[in-house]
């Protein structure tokens, strides 16, 4: 870890599997999977010889099944005590858990879980194309609740793609920065509102999640936020980011003194930034797996509460739970609601 004094930089470190992140934040995973044409039942069009089925991380050929078998992705699964925020950037991602909801998302769209008591799910990448590659690139983002949150009802909200607010700026030279606000106001930008119980929807803890797009040679001031909150940027792709001053390698991570205005300037290829901020719950995290509490009788009350009731069971036929080909990007909620995303996706 290098440590800055003399600039807005307070350190920077290499990004490994997952992320390094800093409360209110887990974790941060990127995935990044260019998966081959889709067969028949929406698996990879490919041999799945030599791969370790079942717990495939190993990037083979460029793509994973992760722990899918026949579908990439991630069979029924529980969690409790914390919120998931999966930014799809490319690809599909099938929604289904045990409250009964689902969905199909991606190609820009974001879900945002709350899991609270607790809730099984599955996340499976289905590959509808058969006539050419399937490229997936997401992240899954962990943010913690409070203790007064821990055992909310599980909720999800969809931010559709076309929902959700952008704002681009173009320098001098005609470069343009485009931010994609996920959560946390921007100038005059407003996000959607975020899940009721999450973290996020008091303004005063400042959670801040924006994608940053950066064209070759753009220059961009992030603006200064609040003293004691946490603010980093993970520079993922692109051939060096200067932050403050500071050169900066892509696969690292930039803390930041939040209260500062930092000036971002991109090299010469499109560079791509995340932003993860806010103000620190500060209370003690036991965390085990999938579930993440304050202290380790909680924990062992969440594997008890799980081995009795399952968080409800799984009412779908299948554990890596994928939706029809044809179905187009949708969201059916747990009240029997449903609502669509545009019919672009595919």
């Amino acid at each position: 870890m290098n440590t800055m004094t003399a600039t807005a930089v307070k350190s920077i470190q290499p990004l490994g599997q997952p992320w390094f992140t800093s409360d209110p934040f887990l974790f941060c995973m990127y995935h990044c999977d260019r998966y081959p044409a889709g067969n028949g039942l929406m698996g990879p069009q490919a041999s799945l010889a030599g791969r370790n089925i079942g717990q495939d991380f190993t990037l083979k050929d460029g793509w994973r099944m992760y722990h899918g078998e026949r579908v990439p992705g991630f069979p029924a699964h529980p969690h409790r005590g914390f919120e998931t925020v999966t930014v799809v950037e490319q690809g599909l991602v099938d929604h289904a858990d045990s409250m009964g909801a689902a969905g199909r998302y991606g190609n820009g769209d974001t879900q945002w879980l709350t899991t609270g008591k607790g809730v099984q799910h599955s996340e499976m990448f289905p590959l509808l194309n058969s006539d050419g590659d399937n490229p997936l690139e997401l992240f899954q983002i962990w943010l913690n609740l409070p203790r007064a949150g821990k055992m909310v009802a599980p909720h999800f909200t969809m931010f559709w793609a076309e929902a959700i607010p952008k704002r681009v700026y173009t320098n001098r030279d005609g470069c343009r920065v485009m931010v994609e606000v996920i959560a946390g106001a921007l100038d005059d930008v407003r996000p959607l509102a975020p899940p009721p119980d999450s973290w996020a929807v008091d303004p005063n803890n400042h959670v801040a999640i924006w994608t940053i797009r950066m064209a070759p040679d753009a220059s961009w001031s992030l603006p200064a936020a609040v003293h004691g909150i946490h603010r980093t940027l993970y520079y993922y792709q692109g051939s060096m980011l200067t932050v403050d001053g500071v050169e900066v390698a892509p696969m690292h991570g930039v803390e930041l003194h939040p209260d500062r205005e930092v000036v971002l300037a991109n090299g010469d290829q499109e560079g791509r930034v995340l932003l993860l901020q806010g103000r620190p719950i500060n209370e003690p995290v036991a965390h085990y797996g999938p579930f993440v509490m304050n202290t380790r009788a909680e924990l062992q009350q969440a594997f008890v509460d799980y081995q009795q009731n399952a968080f409800g069971g799984w009412p779908w036929p299948a554990q890596d739970q994928i939706h029809p080909r044809e179905r187009r990007r949708f969201a059916r909620h747990a009240d029997g609601r449903e609502e669509t995303g545009s019919d672009l996706d595919n």
